[in-house]
């Protein structure tokens, strides 16, 4: 069994084939796939796909990229939707200095209300970084503390560090405070030896497999439109990688993803 645990089945690239892209996933032994939210339609998209297939969780929140469609109703309408018993994440949220869509403050704003929202719902995030470890580090942490002060079961699994890059502070980070860190297919990728040998370096219950569907293809079919199924590719290379059999690192990468977003599913 394996689990990709970020993948964007809501966007307009699945449109009408995501019964076969979810059947393909199966036949590769993907029998979970866990959708974020990227604004506030987004994440009602992601709660009716999770109603709908049996096989699709969801995550809710809002993308840092998508911040200045954020409004005084937002926290409420996302409260409302976290709710959802096949919600088990805030997501995907966090910072990303690299586009200019939004601007910085308000990230900042916005991503402390969603970490906010985590600890009222009691749930882990998901967490987006791009050219911001300074601020996420910062944030997280004092996040974290508060966690820890109050007692909160959440410090012990509060959240996962998306599409991790190989950032040595990051990682320095997401292991001091019980991050996990998600693999996407650049893990695959020929040019990529430095994340690589960061990867392979992790502690391994500390690790999930995910593939940012539509986005980053695993080679060899970098380039093309990514899907679930795909994230046993990646699971393939960091077997490589730590050598480990594909069957260890399916199972401990599941009983990972199970145990930081409390899925009670039958493992086969």
């Amino acid at each position: 069994m394996l689990i990709d645990t970020h993948c964007h089945l809501d966007y307009v690239e699945f449109d009408g084939q995501r019964e076969e892209v979810l059947a393909r996933a199966k036949d590769e032994g993907v029998d979970i796939v866990l959708n974020p939210g990227t604004d506030v339609e987004s994440s009602r998209k992601v709660v009716a796909l999770a109603d709908r297939f049996e096989s699709v969780y969801a995550a809710v929140g809002v993308h840092p990229n998508f911040a200045e469609g954020w409004n005084a109703n937002s926290t409420d309408e996302l409260i409302e939707l976290g709710k959802h018993p096949k919600v088990v994440a805030i997501g995907e949220i966090g910072l990303d200095f690299y586009r200019d869509t939004t601007p910085a403050e308000k990230q900042i704003e916005i991503f402390e209300s969603q970490l906010d929202l985590a600890r009222e719902l009691d749930l882990p995030v998901i967490i987006h970084n791009r050219l911001a470890s300074e601020d996420v580090i910062r944030m997280l942490s004092e996040w974290q503390s508060s966690l820890e002060a109050d007692g909160l079961s959440l410090a012990e699994r509060p959240g996962v560090l998306h599409s991790f890059s190989g950032d040595k502070a990051i990682s320095e980070m997401a292991v001091r405070q019980n991050y996990r860190m998600g693999l996407t297919g650049p893990l695959t990728f020929k040019n990529a030896p430095e994340l690589q040998k960061a990867a392979s370096e992790l502690p391994l219950e500390r690790l999930l497999i995910e593939t940012d569907s539509p986005f980053l293809s695993p080679h060899p079919h970098r380039g093309k439109r990514n899907e679930p199924g795909r994230v046993k590719i990646v699971a393939e290379k960091l077997a490589k990688l730590i050598r480990l059999s594909f069957e260890e690192i399916a199972q401990v990468t599941t009983a990972n993803a199970l145990s930081l977003f409390k899925l009670e599913v039958a493992v086969r």
